[in-house]
């Protein structure tokens, strides 16, 4: 079995105790796209996006149903290693979280868990990571200096990198550039559409105009079930369904 690109999702249920945050909600995503998953607050985007790499598994009376496949692997199998799946599907948050640490140690945590001790390699890993993020001329002369010094936009693509030091095969991002300014914003759009050359990219985001500009399909989320899924041309501008159009035109949410 094996961990490909592409995400195959049927009638997936979920509760966090009493409550139902997921209503059998079908999805295909395929390889090399940027997907985007738009909807209010408390619709379920976030939830069903932590799905994909067993985030929600460290809630408390949180029940999960249905049928995910990565590639061929289903990936709520009991042999399923959630190690070897997170390192396939990597996740990049709301909030930049760089470890306290330096720059190039932070890239190198996960080679180095993964087994890789080399200097020689990880100093490659390093490079080709910064560079796949677009940051190496920015930051190879501050390898040793702590992440945290750096500003947030540049902490939250340093995450990003950090996330592909271990060659994921599919990126999670959850409302990667909510805490961030348009410049910063600007550049993990470019970054996205530069990385589904390698990588597949699943984005949640409050932002319309940037699930415009940057995905290739949207899901439109509302109280817990998939609406609406599509080209994004097609979501904003023929949307099949009364709620699409109301969210994507501001009368609610």
């Amino acid at each position: 079995m094996e961990y490909g690109k592409n995400i195959s999702v049927q009638n997936a249920k979920l509760w966090y105790g009493d409550f139902q945050a997921l209503k059998g909600i079908d999805m295909e995503i395929s390889e090399h796209s940027v997907t985007a998953f738009i909807g209010p607050s408390g619709c379920g985007k976030s939830t069903f996006l932590k799905c994909f790499n067993r985030m929600n598994d460290l809630v408390n009376g949180c029940k999960i149903e249905g049928n995910f496949k990565i590639g061929e692997v289903d990936i709520y199998d009991k042999a399923t290693d959630v190690n070897e799946l997170r390192k396939n599907v990597g996740m990049v948050f709301q909030k930049p979280n760089p470890f306290p640490m330096s720059v190039y140690d932070n890239i190198a945590y996960g080679p180095r868990t993964f087994g890789i001790k080399k200097r020689k390699q990880l100093d490659e890993i390093v490079e080709n990571s910064l560079r796949a993020a677009a940051m190496w001329e920015e930051l190879k002369d501050r390898l040793s200096k702590s992440a945290l010094g750096l500003s947030g936009g540049q902490q939250q693509r340093l995450c990003i990198a950090r996330a592909l030091a271990v060659k994921p095969k599919i990126i999670l991002m959850d409302e990667p550039t909510s805490a961030l300014d348009p410049i910063s914003t600007g550049k993990i759009e470019e970054l996205c559409e530069e990385l589904k050359s390698t990588t597949t990219i699943v984005i949640v985001t409050h932002n319309m105009q940037q699930a415009t500009r940057i995905s290739d399909k949207t899901g439109f989320f509302l109280m817990g079930e998939l609406v609406e899924y599509g080209d994004t041309d097609d979501i904003f501008n023929a949307p099949k369904r009364t709620e699409t159009e109301r969210y994507i035109t501001g009368r609610f949410g």
